[in-house]
């Protein structure tokens, strides 16, 4: 849907990524949407080094997630969920679907 302004689908995927899980690690993105993991990780650099993204290290990971300071963040959180409105619904439900981990066997809905 934004490939024309931000030069990539991997690059809105990976913004789509970070803003609806809020953090995550680049074989964790190329895995949940079956790209390649060196086309996820230049964009994780390529918005880490452009100060769009902040990294962490949790243990051996590094773990990016959107930059609160960064000048154009609510505006660009405002076009990425306009975007996702006009997903296909299959692409639509991935980021509906929060959930990394199966629920607990006898956990109450």
């Amino acid at each position: 849907m934004l490939e024309a302004l931000l030069g990539t689908k991997n690059r809105e995927l990976t913004l789509q990524y970070l803003l609806v899980f809020n953090e995550g690690y680049a074989r964790e993105i190329a895995k949940y949407f079956d790209v390649s993991l060196p086309s996820i990780q230049n964009q994780l650099q390529h918005f880490e080094a452009n100060g769009l993204a902040l990294s962490k290290m949790s243990g051996r990971t590094k773990v990016y997630f959107l930059n609160p300071r960064y000048a154009f963040l609510e505006e660009l959180t405002a076009l990425l969920v306009k975007a996702r409105s006009y997903y296909k619904p299959e692409l639509k439900e991935k980021f509906e679907m929060q959930r990394k981990r199966p629920r607990r066997v006898g956990k109450p809905l």
